[in-house]
């Protein structure tokens, strides 16, 4: 099949859809197209976008490649041409499958042989399905499952490349087949034989082309000459006895001969290759062709000493590394039929670690040494450390060592076997010593001939800085045992020549201490009625008032007759502990912050100041008032102990539309109101009294929140004001609202219909309930209660009254399992303690 021709036919198959504009070309015009582009190079996105520009149809292209396909395998009687894909082409198309050869049939096609080596038949099959894969990616129809687990088992089956073999897995590379150039300048020495294709043009006088293919007996046939002779020669004498034959016949013209259509060679490859035998090749095939067809080396195959052989005589020895590393074409035999190649075993595999570039496994000849090794690894790594090599070597009956410095390394020949290992640089410096602390530029610095002591140091860094605490500085040297000692000195009478300079070691680490260090750790903090409370740097000499006003200075609620200052005891020469841990001064401010009307009471570390909230300021408090009265809005509170009587007084009485005892009381929970609540709830959702109980109800009763309705009666508390009983006192954000006349009941919970009735004076609970329906069979009928429109909340009987505007509930029986002796021990603890948590809150 031409090789042209393939290429062509799937660019034309796989290419996206193209626009649906009509198109001006032949079927035999697109391939003709297509054709000239690929041989100018042209890519298959380019190919594609130029025909769509040309309104070349989806369908146009199916039809064409169909065509294609019928002629390949002619399924039309007689058709020669019917694509256009063959023309008047002389280019070589490689027809190794011609013969029959898995390794260059279409690979869509592909057979695998039943003989191959089971790593060959996995590469075969990859190679295989990975070409079905292209065609899914071109369709768009991958299955992204089947990609998940190919790359899945790919990673699984990955060789840890330290472990592999340099250059073995070069025949085993898809991408790389060595097939030679099939449309290169036939070479000059290339022999005619039988089934090569000839082609001898005439041009002068006469204008003549004939294409001629050679016999087996090495004859081509010349259209009215006869047969000519040219099997065996190169393509130098057969130009030359052509002319010498023809030229008296074609007088005054020229005669050229070229190679067209080469044949076929049979190559045998024996030895230790993964599949050996017999291989058809084509004429230009090499001996890395070769080898790849036979699937490259086995695992004891050498790589340095492939031998071809040539009518019972060795041509060529090659050298796969001197063809990886050196690109050397010396391998590149070309190969002729019945030529024999055999590989041996290695003589010589060495294992390469540590710090190289490529560490791995390779093969070595009997003459080379350690430096090729080295070189064949890619060199040392950055970080190698190349003064000494260990190589270890397994014969002898014991393991042996060998140290090898640069000038052992060059002569050192190596064994099968052999294991080398380069290390790594020991974190270590030879020339480094480091200034750390209250120096200008601190680091690392090279010991030289400017930095041999402690001064050429600290000038080398900068100098120190301002804050340093030069009179005790510190140094960490390592002894000879590589442990550290500290040594102190006085660097500020170093740097001025009254103390004697201190000659500095590798590694050494000066330290300079800092003020500002030592002096971040001391603190002062300021609570109270400021407006920035918090914890500020001491600084020396603050005062009270310094404190005061930097954090804000006092707020609005401030004290100014009582400021506390608490000071702690600092007695570093104590031999006994004390009673008192801390001191207390406490002072009254004046005008201008001055303390007890003398300024200059200094702070001392870690004092704490705190500044009161004066007793004689409080807030204005605010009631909401809303519903049936004269002026709704929000009132000032103005006394503490203000009352409900005091507040609808303000807010002009209630209207003659308004219901006095239907009026509710809303109330913002204080934070310590909250706290109480949740120490409830968490005391009943802990404990195991939910065995016996609807946790979830219990939690819905319990819910907490930031307001809750406050049971009132406002007609007692306007007829009785000040009554403790009925006229109770307001809170700052309470919402009193007073309803008009209401004159329904509401029904809901367990009962048939939930409902709202009208308000009849004679009905008792009995009678709404009837008006829902009557009860539901999951009724808890003895726990029937109402809640009245004040906030105020009523267990029902049957005949009880009920108020208008109030909502009776009905509540629902709780599915209990009978308690064991032991879960009834436990809700009677759980109960106790739940009792206990409640009254240690309501005396909070």
């Amino acid at each position: 099949m031409n090789t042209r021709s393939l290429i062509v036919a799937l660019i034309l198959l796989f290419s996206p859809l193209v626009a649906l504009a009509q198109s001006s070309m032949t079927d035999g015009q697109v391939m003709e197209f297509a054709i000239k582009e690929n041989e100018k190079g042209t890519s298959r996105a380019d190919i594609t976008k130029k025909l769509m520009e040309k309104g070349v149809t989806l369908d146009q292209l199916r039809r064409v490649r169909s065509k294609y396909d019928k002629e390949q395998k002619g399924s039309v009687m007689g058709a020669r041409n019917i694509s256009g894909a063959q023309g008047n082409t002389r280019l070589r198309s490689n027809n190794v499958e011609v013969n029959g050869n898995p390794h260059y049939r279409n690979r869509s096609e592909q057979r695998i042989p039943a003989d191959v080596s089971q790593r060959q038949r996995m590469l075969m099959t990859e190679e295989r399905d990975g070409y079905y894969d292209d065609e899914l990616y071109g369709l768009g129809v991958r299955d992204s499952l089947e990609m998940f687990d190919e790359i899945y088992s790919y990673d699984n089956q990955k060789e840890d490349p330290t472990k592999q073999v340099f250059g073995r897995n070069i025949f085993s590379n898809k991408q790389l087949t060595f097939e030679s150039d099939m449309n290169l300048a036939t070479p000059t020495d290339y022999r005619l034989g039988a089934g090569d294709v000839v082609n001898v043009d005439v041009w002068g006088n006469t204008s003549q082309s004939y294409q001629c293919t050679v016999s087996p007996d090495g004859d081509i046939s010349i259209e009215g000459y006869g047969l000519v002779s040219v099997g065996g020669l190169s393509v130098a004498q057969a130009q030359s006895r052509l002319c010498s034959t023809l030229g008296s016949r074609y007088q005054g013209s020229q005669i050229k001969l070229t190679v067209g259509q080469t044949k076929t060679i049979t190559v045998n490859i024996f030895g230790e290759v993964e599949n050996p035998g017999t291989y058809t090749l084509s004429a230009f095939a090499n001996v890395f062709n070769a080898l790849y067809m036979a699937g490259g080396t086995n695992t004891i195959g050498t790589l340095r000493d492939i031998k071809v052989v040539r009518n019972g005589r060795t041509i060529a020895s090659v050298d796969i590394y001197d063809y990886i590393l050196n690109g050397s074409t010396q391998g590149h035999v070309r190969l002729q039929s019945n030529d024999v190649i055999y590989v041996g075993a290695y003589d010589c595999l060495v294992q390469v670690q540590g710090k190289v570039k490529r560490p791995m496994f390779y093969e070595m000849k009997s003459n080379e040494s350690v430096s090729t090794l080295i070189k064949y690894a890619g060199g040392f790594c950055g970080d190698a450390l190349e003064d000494n090599v260990r190589l270890t070597r397994k014969k002898g009956g014991a393991l042996s060592v060998y140290t090898l410095d640069e000038f052992e390394r060059g002569t050192f020949q190596l064994a099968d076997a052999d294991s080398l290992y380069v290390d790594s640089t020991l974190q270590r410096y030879t020339n480094m010593v480091e200034i750390k602390g209250a120096v200008r530029r601190p680091g690392q610095y090279q010991m030289d001939g400017g930095v041999t002591t402690v001064r050429s140091l600290i000038e080398r860094a900068g100098g120190m800085l301002e804050e340093a605490f030069g009179v005790h500085a510190v140094m960490h040297r390592r002894k000879e045992n590589r442990q550290l000692e500290v040594l102190s000195f006085n660097a500020d009478g170093i740097m001025s020549h009254e103390e004697a300079d201190v000659v500095l070691r590798n590694e050494d680490v000066l330290f300079i201490p800092s003020l500002e260090d030592y002096n971040s750790e001391l603190t002062l903090s300021i609570e109270g009625e400021v407006l920035y409370p918090g914890t500020y740097d001491f600084a020396e000499n603050t005062t009270v008032e310094d404190l005061i006003l930097q954090a804000g200075g006092l707020t609005d609620a401030a004290s100014t007759a009582k400021v506390d200052v608490s000071r702690r005891f600092r007695n570093s020469g104590a031999t006994e502990t004390q009673t008192e841990t801390a001191q207390t001064f406490s002072f009254s401010l004046r005008e201008g912050f001055v303390v007890s009307g003398e300024r200059g009471f200094v702070l001392q570390p870690f004092d704490e100041v705190f500044v009161r909230r004066s007793p004689g300021y409080s807030e204005q408090g605010h009631v909401k008032v809303s519903g049936e009265v004269p002026f709704q809005g929000s009132y000032t509170l103005t006394k503490k102990n203000m009352r409900l009587s005091e507040i609808v007084a303000q807010a002009g009485g209630i209207t003659e539309h308004g219901y006095a005892h239907g009026a509710r009381l809303l109330r913002v929970l204080t934070p310590e109101e909250k706290d109480q609540q949740e120490v409830i709830v968490k005391a009943f959702m802990n404990n195991s009294m939910a065995i016996a109980a609807d946790s979830n109800a219990i939690k819905r009763k319990l819910d907490i929140s930031d307001t809750r309705s406050v049971g009132i009666e406002l007609d007692k508390a306007l007829e009785h004001p000040g009554d403790d009983r009925w006229d109770i006192v307001l809170q700052d954000g309470d919402e009193l609202f007073i309803p008009g006349q209401l004159n329904t009941v509401s029904i809901t919970g367990e009962v048939m219909y939930p409902n709202t009735v009208a308000y009849n004076k004679d009905m008792r609970a009995n009678d709404y309930i009837d008006q829902a329906g009557g009860y539901s069979l999951k009724s808890k009928k003895s726990r029937a209660f109402a809640i009245n429109p004040n906030g105020t909340i009523k267990r029902l009987s049957h005949y009880s009254h009920v108020e208008p505007g109030a909502t009776i509930i009905i509540p629902s029986k709780q599915m209990t399992e009978k308690l064991s002796a032991t879960q009834a021990i436990s809700v009677t603890m759980s109960l106790a303690s739940v009792c206990a948590v409640v009254v240690s809150a309501i005396k909070k």
